[in-house]
This record gives structure tokens, sequence and C-alpha cells, in this order.
């Protein structure tokens, strides 16, 4: 089974505030290169898989739902609101969809930001060659 996880992360509200916890080493053992956002997000984000890279996506507003390949096939998870989060591991295919119009979705990267692209396996039938042979 490829590294992939679900959680929901601790919420505080009190009268000026909610407030949204997330302890990083309760969810990755890595060092946090980046950090970006999704939002404004008209259509679906392209999916792919990183053989490198590894990513802690987190609900900051709104809902989207996230499409994930974790070695069964391609199955929907629904992100419906601040604290839903998901990690995602190198080779496990993902993508995002169905994004709110005040959806922002928070993005914790293990690598820079590369343009070239060599990281990325963008076609799914490539992928499952890929991922049956690891």
């Amino acid at each position: 089974m490829l590294d992939f996880k679900e959680a929901k992360l601790k919420i505080v509200q009190n009268e000026r505030a909610t407030y949204s916890f997330a302890e990083l080493k309760e969810f990755i053992d890595w060092e946090v290169r980046r950090v970006y956002f999704i939002q404004d997000c008209k259509e679906a984000t392209g999916q792919h898989c990183h053989k490198v890279e590894k990513e802690l996506f987190i609900v900051q507003r709104g809902n989207c739902t996230a499409i994930i390949d974790r070695g069964n096939g391609k199955e929907e998870i629904p992100m419906s609101g601040p604290g839903d989060a998901i990690y995602v591991g190198n080779y496990v295919w993902h993508g995002f969809k169905d994004f709110s119009s005040d959806a922002v979705l928070l993005a914790i990267s293990s690598t820079n930001y590369n343009p070239d692209r060599s990281d990325y396996i963008e076609d799914y039938d490539e992928y499952l060659k890929v991922r049956d042979n690891q």
C-alpha cells in the first residue's frame, strides 16, 4: 500500500476566532521546503503523482474533492471543510476537483518547485506501470 493518510485537524472556536492546529510532526517526517495555496480554482487540477515529492494538503476554507489512487484504483475523497487534511506520499496519484467558490487549499511540500516537471508522472497508464513495478 502506498503512503496516504486522511486526517481531521483539531479545531478550537471562541468568541474571537476559529483556530485549526496541525502539529506537523504528527503528519510528516520530512523538512518542509515549500508552502503554496490553491484558490480561485475554476476547474479540476491536473492529476499526477510525484516520484520524490511528498505533500500535505489542508483545507483552509470551503471544500473540494480529492482524487486519489493509493494502490486500489481511483477514489474520490470529500474534503468538506477547514481541518480536513490528506497526506500524499510519493507515487500516490492525486488531483482535486469540485472546488467551492471560496475554497482555499494549503499545500505543504517536501521539495522546492522545479519547473521542468521531471518529478511528475502525468499519464495515468504510465503511472500504473510504474506503481505496479514498485
